[in-house]
C-alpha cells in the first residue's frame, strides 16, 4: 500500500525548499522524518523511523520533530499532511525501552514537559494539519494524530491507548485532547481499558473524521484542507457529561468499576487518570497541564516498572518463535480428542487460519466442540463470512483420515499413560514425512510417554492452558530423544497460533503445574485447619493474584487437581501435602468444582457463592500460601526444568496469572531478598513440616 503512496508522492512532490518563490527554508536531513512540499503548496511529513519495522515515538524522533516544527514555523506551507512511510502501521506508540532509563522524578517530568512542548507547538501551527492513518495507531501514535486538525482513517486502521497495561495513562496530551474530541466517557473507557477501537467504530465515535479506502485518501485530504470535511459535533449529552455534578457522579462509577478489576493499591494508574478528568473542571487545557506530573509520578512506581518488565518478558517469549525463519509453517493440524481441551485447541487453530481435522469416537462430542468454536467466533464479533470460513476449516473426523495429511498431530486424550500410548500406536504409522506428534499432557513425563514409539524424536509436548482462547502460554515440553527439528517446528507453531512458547523439560508437572500444585494443596491444608475458604482466597487476592487458590481449584476441576497432585507426589522427591481424604471423597461423589456446579464452593450462573464476613486468618497466611510456590519455582530453576529466570517469571504470569504488578515470582523473590525468604521458609518448616524446607537454590547466587 505505502509503496504506491510514496511513488505517488515522488511524482507530485519535490524536496523541501522555499515554500514560496520569494525564498525560504531548506530543512536539515532527518533520520526519522521526511518533509516534502508539493507543487500545490501542501507539505507532506512522512514518519519513517530509521532501521525499524514500525514507527515509535522515541526521544530521538521527538527531538527531530521539534526541528521539523521549527522549519514549518519558519516557512509556512498551505497545509500539512502527516502520515507513515511504514507499510504496516502509522505508529505503535512510545519507545518503551526508554521508560526504564528515566529516573528520578525531576528528569521524568522535564522530558515529558519537553515532549508536551513539541506537541503543543505542532498543534498551534497556523495552517490545516491532516493526519492520514493506516494500520495500528496506538498510544503516542494516536496522541500525535490528535494534535492534527483532521484525521483520515484508511480501512483496516485501529486505534487505542494501551498505556494502562503498563501502569500508566496517556502522557503526550492524549488525556485532554481525547475527552475534548469525543464523548468523554468513551474516551475515558478507551484509556481505562486499553482496548483497541477498529476503523468503523473510530469513525462513529468521531475519533477520525473520514474513513476511506487508500485510493480515496487524496480526495479526503482535499476535503479537509478546503473545509468541506466536517467534524462530528459533540451532542448535548457530551456537554452535560463535562459539567461538575455529572462528572463527579460518572467519575465515582468509573472508580468503582476500575477498582473491581484493578485494586488501586496495586494498580494506581486508573485512579490517577480518573482524578485528572474529575479535577479538570471540564477544561481540557487544565487536564493537559496536570497530565505531565501524573504520568511522571506513575512512571516511577513499582507497579509501572514491573508491568513494563512484563511487556518485555512477553516480547522475549514471542522471539523464541519469531526467530525461526527456516521452519515451514504448518498448514494442517489433526487433533485427537474433542473434549474440553482438545476441542478448544482445534477451534483456536482453525481461528488462526489452519485446516483442522478433529477426531473423536463420538460424533456428538465433536459437535459440541464445533458449537464452542462458533460461539468463540461470535464473541470475537466476526462477520458471518469469516465465521463460516473458520467452521469450514474445522473438519469432523471419525476415522483418523486427517492424520495422514497433517503437519502436526496433537493428542488431547485423558491423562492416562495407557490411553495415550494406545493412541500413539494407532496414529504413528499414519504420520507423513516431516510431521510431528504432540501431546497436550499436563503432567506426565515425556520420557515415559515416548518409550513405545518407533521414532520418539518426533514426539513433543504442547501443553495448552484452559481456557485455550484466553491463556497465552504454551509449554514446549522436551524429552531425552526429542530431535532439534521437532523442537524448532513446535516453537514455530506456537508463534503461528499466537501463543507464547516456554521451553521446559518433561519432568512430572513440567513448570507451571508443578509450581501451582503446592499452592493449591496448601489451601486444602489450611481448610483442614478450619480457615474459611473465603479467608484463604482473600489473602491471595490481597497479594495480587487474580483469584484465590480455593476458587482456582474449583475452576481447574478438583479431579484434575487431585490427579496432578498424586502424580507429583509419586514422581518427585519434593515433599508436598498428601491429598486430603475429604477432597478424594468430593471427587468420588462428582463434586468436581465449577463444571459440576459444586466443589469447594457452590456455583451459580458461573460464579462461586462466597460469604462476605468470613473470619480473618493468621498473620502469615499469605506466606503459607505463596512461599511453597516460590520454593518450587526456585527448585525448577535450580534443576534446569527451565533455563531462564525471566522465562520462568513470564510462564507463571501468563500461565497462572501470578500478580503481574510484582514482575513474576523470581523477580518478587529477588526484591524481597533470597535470605529473607529462606529464613521464613525455615520458620514455617519448624512449625508446619518438611514441605516448607527451603530449596538449596536460595543459598546460591542466582
Amino acid at each position: 500500500m505505502n509503496g504506491l503512496v510514496l511513488k505517488t508522492l515522488s511524482d507530485r512532490a519535490k524536496a523541501i525548499g522555499p515554500f514560496s518563490e520569494a525564498g525560504g527554508h531548506v530543512a536539515t536531513a532527518w533520520q526519522h522524518w521526511q518533509l516534502r512540499v508539493a507543487d500545490d503548496g501542501v507539505a507532506w511529513l512522512m514518519f519513517d523511523c530509521a532501521d525499524a519495522e514500525v514507527n515509535v515515538l522515541s526521544q530521538a524522533a521527538l527531538q527531530e520533530l521539534d526541528e521539523v516544527v521549527m522549519a514549518l514555523e519558519a516557512d509556512k506551507p498551505k497545509a500539512l499532511v502527516l502520515r507513515s512511510a511504514k507499510a504496516g502501521s502509522f505508529c505503535v506508540g512510545a519507545d518503551i525501552k526508554e521508560f526504564r532509563q528515566i529516573d528520578p522524578l525531576n528528569a521524568a517530568r522535564d522530558k515529558l514537559q519537553a515532549a508536551h512542548t513539541v506537541a503543543n507547538r505542532f498543534a498551534a501551527l497556523p495552517f490545516t494539519k491532516v493526519a492520514v492513518v493506516h494500520g495500528h495507531c496506538f498510544g503516542g501514535g494516536l496522541e500525535l494524530a490528535l494534535v492534527c486538525d483532521y484525521r483520515v482513517g484508511v480501512f483496516g486502521a485501529s486505534f487505542g491507548f494501551p498505556e494502562i497495561l503498563l501502569g500508566l495513562h496517556p502522557g503526550l496530551g492524549g488525556t485532554g485532547r481525547s475527552v475534548k474530541l469525543i464523548d468523554p466517557v468513551e474516551a475515558m473507557t478507551m484509556m481505562l481499558t486499553g482496548k483497541t477501537v477498529r476503523d468503523k467504530r473510530a469513525k462513529s465515535l468521531g475519533l477520525i473524521d473520514a474513513l476511506v479506502p487508500e485510493r480515496h485518501v487524496y480526495g479526503a485530504i482535499d476535503a479537509a484542507i478546503s473545509g468541506k470535511l466536517k467534524h462530528k459535533q459533540p451532542g448535548l449529552k457530551t456537554k452535560l457529561m463535562n459539567t461538575g455534578p455529572a462528572r463527579k457522579f460518572i467519575a465515582k462509577k468509573m472508580r468503582d468499576q476500575a477498582a473491581a478489576k484493578a485494586p488501586p493499591a496495586h494498580y494506581p494508574a486508573p485512579g490517577k487518570l480518573i482524578d485528572l478528568w474529575e479535577n479538570a473542571d471540564g477544561d481540557p487545557k487544565k487536564m493537559l497541564a496536570a497530565e505531565v506530573d501524573s504520568f511522571s509520578e506513575l512512571l516511577l512506581t513499582d507497579a509501572s516498572r514491573n508491568l513494563v518488565r512484563v511487556f518485555f518478558l512477553q516480547e522475549k517469549m514471542k522471539k523464541l518463535a519469531s526467530n525461526i525463519e527456516s521452519v515451514e509453517k504448518a498448514k494442517h493440524v489433526h487433533v485427537i480428542g474433542a473434549g474440553a481441551m482438545g476441542g478448544d485447541i482445534a477451534g483456536w487453530c482453525a481461528l488462526q487460519g489452519l485446516t483442522v481435522t478433529l477426531f473423536d469416537m463420538k460424533a456428538e462430542i465433536i459437535g459440541k466442540a464445533v458449537a464452542r468454536a462458533a460461539k468463540l467466533c461470535d464473541k470475537k464479533r466476526m462477520s458471518v463470512a469469516a465465521k463460516h470460513a473458520v467452521l469450514d476449516r474445522l473438519i469432523p473426523d471419525l476415522t483418523h483420515d486427517g492424520a495422514r495429511h497433517a503437519d502436526i498431530i496433537i493428542e488431547a486424550v485423558p491423562e492416562k499413560i495407557e490411553i495415550k500410548r494406545q493412541v500413539y500406536s494407532q496414529v504413528e504409522p499414519l504420520l507423513k514425512d516431516g510431521a510431528i506428534l504432540a501431546t497436550n499432557t499436563s503432567s506426565i513425563p515425556l520420557d515415559d510417554l515416548q518409550q513405545e514409539l518407533q521414532d520418539p524424536s518426533r514426539l513433543v509436548g504442547l501443553h495448552f492452558f484452559n481456557p485455550v482462547s484466553q491463556m497465552q502460554l504454551l509449554e514446549i515440553v522436551r524429552h531425552s530423544k526429542l530431535s532439534d527439528a521437532t523442537y524448532q517446528k513446535a516453537l514455530a507453531f506456537a508463534g503461528q497460533i499466537k501463543r507464547l512458547p516456554t521451553p521446559v523439560t518433561g519432568t512430572p508437572g513440567f513448570l507451571v503445574n508443578r509450581a501451582l500444585t503446592p499452592y493449591l494443596l496448601e489451601a486444602m491444608v489450611l481448610m483442614d485447619e478450619g480457615i474459611a475458604p473465603e479467608t484463604i482466597d482473600r489473602a491471595a487476592e490481597k497479594f495480587g493474584m487474580p483469584m484465590g487458590p480455593v476458587e482456582l481449584a474449583d475452576v481447574v476441576g478438583l479431579d484434575i487437581c487431585m490427579g496432578v497432585a498424586e502424580m507429583l507426589n509419586a514422581g518427585l522427591e519434593q515433599p508436598m501435602p498428601a491429598v486430603p481424604q475429604w477432597l478424594a471423597d468430593k471427587v468420588a461423589k462428582g463434586d468436581l468444582g465449577k463444571k459440576a456446579g459444586k466443589g469447594l464452593y457452590v456455583w451459580e450462573k458461573g460464579k462461586p457463592k462466597k460469604s462476605d464476613n468470613a473470619a480473618s486468618g493468621p498473620d502469615n497466611l499469605t506466606d503459607r500460601l505463596l512461599l511453597p510456590m516460590l520454593n518450587t519455582c526456585m527448585g525448577c530453576l535450580r534443576e534446569g526444568v527451565i533455563d531462564d529466570a525471566d522465562l520462568l517469571d513470564g510462564a507463571m504470569i501468563f500461565g497462572t496469572g501470578f500478580a503481574p504488578f510484582r514482575g513474576g515470582p523470581m523477580h518478587y523473590s529477588q526484591a524481597r531478598g533470597h535470605a529473607a525468604i529462606k529464613a521464613e521458609l525455615e520458620k514455617l518448616a519448624a512449625q508446619h513440616g518438611e514441605r516448607y524446607t527451603p530449596d538449596a537454590g536460595w543459598s546460591s547466587e542466582t
